[in-house]
């Protein structure tokens, strides 16, 4: 059972006492915070359909990276506390406004109360969308609860997990995350257009950082049969304020950097979505 006591939800396992107001690595509170709810319309097409995915944007974040596009609810769990009853009611809020989906961003660190909102079994298909950094101990937990995976791939290179996002284990981790959530959902099951059951792999591309890239895809096509999981390959890096004195992290990619990308994404015969330039915009993300 998931608790708030001695946290282990992620793979920091702080062991923070978060019922006796200890906030830990996240600095998540013991309940869950709510920044955001809208119906999403940016997501993956296969996600967001023609009635937006349900998004629920949970403050804070047990990742951390400096070039996160969500840093004004990223870096400190900012919003409406809710209990898993009002979690549950902004759930079925979301579907009563035709959401094809519901959409947990940021979920690992309020797991404690968001588990119990999923039951009973919602009439449209829960997405999981984190940043891959997953204990396996913790998603097992998830295990016919969620039906779609949306996890970040950000590395291979353990040195640049270090520096951008503090967590130089970031690719072992992730990969053993990504196999069990495979395991748990199987190959892409489609309902015409949408999805409803499968994993779709993320990965940003990030300027200056071809190598990385081609060696996350490298991975994807070893482990996994064609057609077993879908990649989305985003070319959206935006430089945030964080960045701005950080080369190269301080400009967008070039055309060259997304085609040698995407040549390998096919060389390695994967299947998914890729993302047009103009995605690289700030006025695509939400307003917090």
């Amino acid at each position: 059972m998931l608790t708030y006591e001695t946290c282990c939800l992620c793979p920091r396992q702080c062991a923070a006492n978060r019922q006796a107001g200890e906030r830990g690595y996240c600095g998540a509170p013991a309940t869950a915070v709510v920044a955001k709810t809208m119906i999403h319309k940016w997501e993956e097409p296969a996600l967001a359909g023609s009635g937006g995915s349900g998004a629920i944007f949970f403050g804070g974040c047990t990742l951390g990276c400096i070039y996160c596009q969500n840093r004004a609810i990223s870096q400190e769990p900012i919003g409406q506390e809710m209990d898993a009853h009002l979690l549950r009611k902004t759930m079925e809020d979301l579907i009563a406004q035709g959401a094809e989906n519901i959409d947990l961003v940021t979920p690992t660190q309020y797991l404690p109360t968001i588990i119990p909102a999923l039951s009973p079994k919602l009439p449209v298909p829960v997405v999981y969308n984190c940043g891959g950094y997953e204990r396996v101990e913790t998603l097992k937990e998830l295990d016919g609860l969620v039906d779609i995976y949306l996890p970040d791939f950000k590395y291979a290179d353990s040195e640049l997990s270090k520096m951008l996002s503090g967590a130089k284990d970031y690719f072992s981790v992730a990969a053993s995350a990504i196999r069990e959530m495979v395991r748990q959902t199987g190959a892409p099951q489609w309902d015409g257009g949408k999805l409803v059951k499968g994993t779709i792999i993320r990965h940003l591309i990030l300027p200056g950082k071809v190598e990385n890239s081609l060696r996350v895809l490298d991975w994807i096509g070893d482990h996994f049969a064609p057609g077993e999981v879908l990649v989305s390959l985003m070319r959206q890096y935006t430089p945030m304020d964080a960045t701005e004195n950080f080369p190269p992290f301080n400009r967008r990619i070039t055309q060259e950097e997304y085609d040698s990308v995407l040549s390998w994404m096919y060389l390695n015969n994967l299947e998914g979505f890729t993302q047009e330039a103009d995605a690289a915009d700030s006025a695509f993300i939400p307003e917090f």
